[in-house]
């Protein structure tokens, strides 16, 4: 199943007003919501999947402009099963490691459900050929880290460490 990007919206499931407005089943997208010397990123899809999809373009997003990268490489992952919170942890954790040791920015994610966990593979750039718009990421927080259906499909909200 590849899980791509539907656009972005303003808001997501529990912004009262936004909810009919911005969400609606099967629909994708991502945000990044100020929060205390960090960024706090919010996605939602339609599956698991792409929802992760949107949580890692959100999570890039907040300090890299990609409109018209193209990838110079293909990064495979595996993520191991776990619990959902787990999954989206270590997939966001990878971005960033891949970031700092490798120097590759994701320019665009595929999430496979597979047995054992996830199949992901990022096409990647060269952090070096993006205009950088914010600060990079060095972590992602537990705190208030979640990934779970909702009414409309899946959501997830993660603080990404600056």
């Amino acid at each position: 199943m590849r899980a791509g990007r539907e656009g972005h919206a303003v808001g997501m499931a529990g912004d009262t007003d936004d909810d009919t407005r911005v969400r609606r089943p099967g629909a994708s997208g991502h945000r990044t919501v100020p929060h205390t010397a960090d960024v706090r990123v919010e996605a939602w899809g339609g599956s698991r999947e792409q929802c992760l999809v949107e949580a890692v373009l959100g999570m890039v997003e907040c300090f890299a402009d990609l409109s018209g990268q193209r990838a110079t490489a293909v990064r495979q992952v595996q993520v191991t099963e776990c619990s959902d919170d787990d999954l989206l942890a270590a997939l966001l954790d990878e971005v960033v490691f891949r970031l700092e040791v490798d120097g590759d920015v994701p320019v665009d994610v595929e999430v496979e459900t597979v047995e054992g966990g996830l199949d992901v593979r990022m096409a990647v750039t060269d952090v070096a050929s993006v205009p950088i718009t914010g600060a990079v990421p060095k972590a992602v927080s537990w705190h208030e880290l979640r990934l779970a259906p909702d009414p409309y499909g899946w959501s997830c909200a993660v603080t990404v460490d600056v």
